[in-house]
C-alpha cells in the first residue's frame, strides 16, 4: 500500500508498505479523502511541538473512508460502511476520560501525530472510534468532521445562548465552521474578521453576516469572540473586540512558546471570560455526525482543491500558499466505492 510519510523536518513523500493485519477489537478502512491543515505543514516543517509527534509518520488526522475488512468484533459497522473514526484514541481508565474530558487524556494518543495517520490505502481503526456516516453525508463533509468537533466542543465550552453578537477572527476552515456552527445557537449577528478579501464568497457560504478584514471595522463590544487564526494579532485583536460580560474562545495554535501581551485591566474590568479549548472529545465527534447525518448542517461548501494522492507535493503547496479562496484541500485516496 502506498503511505505519505514523514520522517524529519522537509522530509516528506509516498513510500510503500506492507498492508496491515487486523488485530482483534479494530477494523481496517480504506481511506477516501483526507483533509490537510495547518497543523500537517508545522508536521512537514518540524515545528510541531515535539511532545505532540512521533516520526516517523503518516499524516492525515482529517477524513472519511471506508471499511474493508470488519474484522471480528461484533460491534464493528460491516465492509463496505462509509465511516469516520475519531483521531483522538482515549484510555478511557484516566480520571479525565472518566469525566468524558477525552480531549485531556492522561494518556496522549492521535491518529496523524503520534499514530500513523490516514493519507495511505488503509488504516487500522479501532471498533470503538468509529462511526457510520449517514447515506446523505459526503465523504468530504466526513473528513472536516474531526476540524468540526474542535469548534464545536469550544462552542459548548463557551455556553452560548441565543441572540449574541458573536466574532470569529480568521478565515481559514477553523473559522469558517466556527460561523456556521455559530449559527447553531440562533446568534443576532455573526461577524467573521479574516485577513484576505478572496475569502468573502466563502465567508457567506459559511453563514457570515459581515465579512472584514480590519480589526477597525470588525468594531468592538462582542458577547462571544471566537479566535481561530492562531497567531499573535489575532489574538490581540480578539481581546480587544469583546465586550464587558463577553467570552473569549482561543482556538487556534500560534506556534509553541509565542506570547502576547494580556491586557490585564481591560479583562478584569470588564468581567471577560477567557477559555482555552484543546482538541474535542467523543460527545462533541458524535454531535457532529450526528448534525451532518439529520442535515442541520453540511459541510461540502468548504472544499475548494482536490489532489490526488500522488499529487501531494501540488496539495501542500495550495495549503501553503493559497491564491484565491481556499478553503480545505483534500487528498483524494480512493473512491467510495473501490
Amino acid at each position: 500500500m502506498r503511505a505519505l510519510v514523514v520522517r524529519g523536518s522537509g522530509q516528506i513523500g509516498l513510500e510503500e508498505r506492507d498492508a496491515p493485519a487486523v488485530p482483534a477489537g479494530c477494523v481496517l478502512v480504506r481511506p477516501t479523502v483526507v483533509g490537510l491543515c495547518g497543523t500537517d505543514l508545522e508536521i512537514i516543517d518540524g515545528k510541531l511541538d515535539p511532545a505532540y509527534l512521533r516520526l516517523p509518520l503518516v499524516i492525515g488526522h482529517e477524513w472519511s473512508g471506508v471499511v474493508v475488512d470488519a474484522g471480528t468484533s461484533p460491534e464493528a459497522p460491516p465492509a463496505g460502511s462509509r465511516v469516520v473514526v475519531e483521531g483522538i484514541v482515549p484510555c478511557r481508565h484516566c480520571p479525565d476520560c472518566v469525566a468524558g474530558d477525552t480531549n485531556r487524556c492522561r494518556t496522549y494518543d492521535e491518529f496523524g501525530f503520534v499514530r500513523d495517520g490516514a493519507a495511505a490505502d488503509l488504516v487500522i481503526a479501532p471498533v470503538e472510534l468509529v462511526h457510520v456516516l449517514g447515506p446523505d453525508v459526503s465523504a468530504e463533509s466526513g473528513a472536516l468532521v474531526e476540524p468540526a468537533a474542535v469548534v464545536l466542543r469550544a462552542l459548548l465550552r463557551a455556553s452560548p445562548r441565543p441572540g449574541l453578537r458573536i466574532l470569529v477572527v480568521g478565515d481559514g476552515t477553523v473559522g469558517l465552521l466556527a460561523v456556521t456552527l455559530a449559527r447553531l445557537w440562533s446568534p443576532a449577528a455573526v461577524t467573521l474578521l479574516g485577513a484576505r478579501v478572496d475569502q468573502r464568497d466563502l465567508a457567506a457560504a459559511a453563514g457570515a453576516d459581515r465579512f472584514v478584514t480590519t480589526p477597525g471595522d470588525a468594531g468592538d463590544g462582542y458577547d462571544l469572540v471566537v479566535e481561530a487564526a492562531g497567531t499573535g494579532p489575532a489574538v490581540s485583536s480578539a481581546f480587544g473586540a469583546v465586550g464587558r460580560g463577553g467570552t473569549v474562545v482561543l482556538l487556534g495554535l500560534a506556534g509553541h512558546g509565542l506570547q502576547v501581551a494580556l491586557p490585564i485591566d481591560d479583562l478584569v474590568n470588564g468581567d471577560v471570560t477567557v477559555l482555552g479549548s484543546f482538541g474535542y472529545t467523543a460527545t462533541a465527534w458524535a454531535r457532529v455526525v450526528d448534525l451532518l447525518g439529520t442535515g442541520r448542517i453540511s459541510l461540502d461548501f468548504l472544499v475548494t482543491h482536490r489532489f490526488r494522492l500522488e499529487d501531494w507535493a501540488s496539495a501542500v503547496t495550495a495549503l501553503r500558499a493559497p491564491t484565491g479562496a481556499r478553503g480545505k484541500v483534500l487528498l483524494e485516496i480512493s473512491s467510495p466505492s473501490s
